[in-house]
């Protein structure tokens, strides 16, 4: 059994967007997924954010069988994990699959503390396997181009990059709940690897 340790967005919880479907869907080849709650999701603050899902992800097993997974603003925040994390002591993990993340500001003053420094991405580079970046071209919130930030993990990263003409944030709202297949496929591409 394989571990996804998943981390969500502004204003969400475990339950939000499309993580049961992608929990449900993982469950049934025998994996397991962990969608850790965030401290003051209304209100979130990079350093509680960093330290609770690291926690998580750390717990959740070997490294080496671990996919760390995060929407939106969590996808930046398994990033400044990542910055902190020690290969060496903890191990490298499987692989990172991004959804609607941001490479940098796009103007929410609440989300301020997660873009003040620059990415340190030869250190992030180092702990994760692999990366894989899932963009739709619609998303409202990175814009005005989506492709900008595909660009930016693709030269920091050397990551893979799904983008779709449609998705908007796939799901932006708690009880907005989806089904995203294209995680699932790029989750389960990054445990066969």
């Amino acid at each position: 059994m394989s571990e996804i340790v998943l981390a969500h967005g502004y204003g969400a919880s475990d339950d939000s967007v499309w993580f049961p479907y992608l929990t449900e869907q993982l469950a049934v080849v025998g994996h397991r997924v962990t969608v850790p709650r965030l401290p003051g999701t209304e209100a979130p603050q990079l350093e509680p954010w960093r330290k609770a899902y690291g926690e998580a992800a750390l717990a959740a097993g070997p490294a080496a069988g671990t996919v760390l997974v995060g929407h939106s603003i969590g996808g930046v925040n398994v990033l400044r994990f990542l910055e902190q994390h020690d290969p060496e002591s903890y191990g490298v993990f499987a692989g990172v699959v991004l959804v609607a993340a941001s490479a940098h500001e796009v103007g929410y003053e609440a989300l301020a503390s997660f873009f003040e420094t620059e990415f340190d991405w030869a250190r992030i580079r180092r702990s994760a396997r692999a990366f894989r970046i899932l963009q739709a071209m619609d998303d409202p919130v990175n814009q005005p181009d989506p492709t900008e930030h595909v660009r930016l993990f693709v030269q920091g990263l050397g990551a893979t990059a799904v983008v779709t003409p449609a998705g908007g944030h796939f799901g932006a709202t708690p009880d907005d709940h989806v089904e995203v297949p294209e995680v699932v496929r790029l989750v389960t591409e990054l445990l066969a690897a």
